[in-house]
């Protein structure tokens, strides 16, 4: 089964490479080209095995979303020349990722049913079941870890270390509940509920700009819309749309990413199975069926349109 593992691009005018957990990244001074490999990470650990039709699947999802919400907050893409690249401008990332939750679901289950009723510095009511709608949509930030995992951290505590300004929090959190209104209306037009997310900001000659993947299965939580009310006076699991199905066939299988676990084998039938679902959820969330592609010449076409695009 053929996937893009990694790239060794080496092109005229480079100026640096980044390799992240599912994206590798080349600088060109002020811009970049950002490639979407196939590889997955769940848990904050990258699995061994990457995932045919997963980068192309999320890149062109997010070229969507991104175009979908630029009225409302400038992004850093210039052009999109190719399923899997991107080409942006160059951000400084704020320390922080901005969550946003409009419902009790994963996470904020999870430590709500831990008996917690203060997160991330907000207060939670009693009462409330697994899935449930949250009084009102509640921003939960964490820290960007560039190693290990992320952490839950409290506006205060932003504040107060300096991670970001008051002024320009105020304005990421701003953005962050336009955005997530955005993306309710967009996902109820597909017959789904944007649960929660998370939006990454940058900072690019000093304009604040939204930055990597935004609505993506990856970077959300979505419940089909159809039956979610039934579900919940039932008290029965909600059916989803994101990479929850692939963090629970891990935790299923012994894995959360804690020291000392080793990732459950990746067979050929589990890898074609989470391929086949990530085209189902392209399929879902923009109502298009998902091309064929030739993986056997997709990096050279993927080199090709980057330097077409830095030329």
């Amino acid at each position: 089964m053929q996937a893009i593992k990694e790239t060794h691009f080496q092109f005229n005018g480079q100026t640096g490479f980044y390799r992240g957990k599912v994206r590798d990244v080349y600088y060109f001074g002020d811009t970049m080209a950002m490639v979407a490999t196939d590889r997955i990470s769940a848990f904050d650990v990258i699995l061994p095995r990457a995932i045919p039709d997963k980068g192309r699947v999320l890149n062109q999802m997010a070229a969507k979303n991104l175009e979908a919400t630029k009225s409302l907050v400038p992004n850093w893409v210039l052009s999109t020349p190719d399923p899997n690249v991107t080409i942006g401008f160059r951000c400084e990332p704020f320390a922080v990722e901005m969550v946003v939750r409009g419902y009790l679901a994963g996470h904020a289950a999870r430590e709500y049913k831990a008996g917690k009723r203060l997160l991330c510095g907000v207060p939670l009511p009693d009462g409330l079941k697994e899935n449930d709608p949250l009084p009102t949509p509640i921003i939960t930030p964490t820290t960007k870890a560039k190693v290990g995992h992320d952490e839950d951290i409290s506006r205060e505590e932003i504040l107060k270390r300096g991670l970001v300004s008051r002024s320009d929090y105020e304005q990421l959190e701003h953005y962050t509940y336009s955005l997530y209104k955005k993306g309710q209306a967009l996902a109820a037009e597909r017959g789904l509920i944007l649960v929660d997310t998370k939006y990454e900001f940058g900072k690019h000659q000093g304009t604040i700009y939204l930055i990597d993947e935004v609505h993506t299965p990856d970077s959300s939580r979505y419940f089909y819309k159809a039956g979610y009310a039934e579900r919940q006076q039932r008290g029965e699991e909600q059916k989803q749309l994101s990479k929850e199905f692939v963090r629970q066939w891990l935790i299923e299988n012994g894995f959360q990413g804690k020291d000392g676990q080793r990732v459950p084998e990746m067979t050929d039938a589990i890898v074609r199975a989470i391929s086949e679902r990530y085209q189902e959820l392209y399929q879902q969330m923009t109502g298009e069926q998902l091309a064929p592609i030739n993986y056997d010449s997709i990096l050279e076409r993927i080199e090709r349109s980057i330097v077409k695009s830095i030329n």
